[in-house]
């Protein structure tokens, strides 16, 4: 979720908003997110009503799951490119690779909403200003 989080807020400030979604015409994407919570609330809280559910429901299956040994934490059973089928040794390294990754998507979604709540600008933006700010 943290990668396509981080994607989401890269491709809001390279290509615009999502088609439908002209009420968030800002770059940043935390800034934008505030245009649409002031014109359209009902699409927050029909955003938050729709994970609570989904949450709720996956919680419970993840839970008894694993209450029951069936399956061990953060195994959802979603494979459909077959990669974990075949060689145990490729598979744990491919799932020790997922963590990983999972891990830095998170640090860099709470970056770029830290610096987007901070100082209002994109996480490219912020970067390209960064960079020019500091050339010698």
């Amino acid at each position: 979720v943290a990668m396509l989080a981080v994607t989401g807020f890269v491709q809001v400030e390279l290509f615009g908003p999502a088609p439908g979604c002209e009420a968030a015409t800002l770059k940043c994407q935390t800034d934008a997110f505030w245009q649409i919570w002031n014109s359209h609330p009902q699409y927050i809280a029909a955003g938050l009503i729709m994970i609570t559910f989904i949450e709720a429901v996956s919680g419970i299956a993840a839970t008894s799951g694993r209450e029951s040994g069936d399956r061990a934490p953060g195994d959802f059973g979603l494979d459909p490119l077959g990669y974990l089928k075949g060689d145990p040794e490729k598979a744990a390294r491919l799932q020790a690779q997922e963590i990983a990754n999972g891990r830095l998507a998170m640090w860099a979604a709470a970056g770029l909403i830290g610096q987007g709540c901070s100082n209002h600008l994109g996480g490219v933006e912020a970067l390209t200003q960064s960079l020019n700010d500091n050339m010698f």
